[in-house]
């Protein structure tokens, strides 16, 4: 990763350079594509390093699983949101006089419920700024100051080429959307999502009303917690068995020989 890096933070300072001089009053090409690994992480280097006040974040931390991408470049997306969080960078560091610091970036990023299964807990809360869990995300996507956005060209891994946004009103749309998926998300669990082998002691009483076919309000009940908290248990055992179905869990959760 060393040799990437070094190539990586030239290309970067150039790039950023590059973003601060664009005027608002020019021309928004639609998107520009980027595809290349070295591309790709001098891209986003640069695109996180040029943020002052926002990322707006929508992230799948397991649709990496399987996807043969490099442990290095993983790592790095890590780093680039740390960086962003800490705004404190070594002397030495192209573009920076000395070691400086400036405000943290504030980061508001989305995973989905399933992106969360078997993921070690500290990984869930190590990346700086807030978080919420959805039942699901359109994309993958990193926005910065709400003025460019950087998107997979499939979608889902930036790893395999991204699309850089400018133009302002796919932006706004981009921010809207965003804005959405953040007032129905709920905070993070509390503690890790099972692997596909186990189900932890607070998912079972949940399994057991999904399977006898209780209403979520006779459940919640019964079980002494609130709506809002047997629902969020509910989305978590959905996700613990890899479907958004209730028809489908409990079929699942059979298989796996959770009940």
């Amino acid at each position: 990763m060393s040799d990437v890096s070094g190539s990586v933070l030239n290309r970067s300072t150039l790039s950023v350079g590059a973003m601060r001089e664009e005027s608002d009053d020019a021309p928004h090409p639609p998107g520009r594509p980027i595809r290349g690994v070295r591309e790709v992480t001098a891209a986003l280097t640069a695109l996180v390093r040029s943020a002052r006040r926002e990322l707006l974040i929508f992230d799948d931390p397991g649709s990496c699983l399987g996807q043969c991408v490099p442990e290095d470049f993983l790592e790095f997306a890590g780093a680039c949101l740390h960086a962003a969080g800490d705004r404190s960078w070594p002397e030495g560091t192209p573009g920076r006089r000395g070691r400086g610091r400036r405000p943290p970036v504030g980061v508001r990023r989305i995973v989905p419920r399933h992106g969360l299964v078997g993921l070690p807990y500290p990984l869930l809360h190590q990346l700086p700024g807030e978080a919420r869990q959805t039942d699901s995300i359109p994309f993958t996507m990193i926005l910065v100051d709400r003025r460019v956005a950087a998107v997979p060209l499939d979608l889902q891994l930036h790893y395999h080429g991204l699309l850089l946004i400018r133009d302002p009103v796919v932006v706004q749309a981009l921010v809207r959307t965003h804005e959405i998926w953040w007032e129905t998300g709920e905070e993070l669990p509390t503690e890790a999502l099972p692997t596909p082998g186990g189900l932890p002691g607070s998912l079972r009483p949940v399994l057991e009303a999904l399977v006898a076919g209780m209403t979520d309000e006779t459940a919640a009940t019964r079980l002494g917690m609130s709506s809002r908290t047997y629902s969020r248990r509910v989305g978590d055992l959905l996700a613990a068995l890899g479907t958004t179905s209730r028809f489908r869990a409990g079929a699942e959760a059979a298989r796996r020989g959770w009940i």
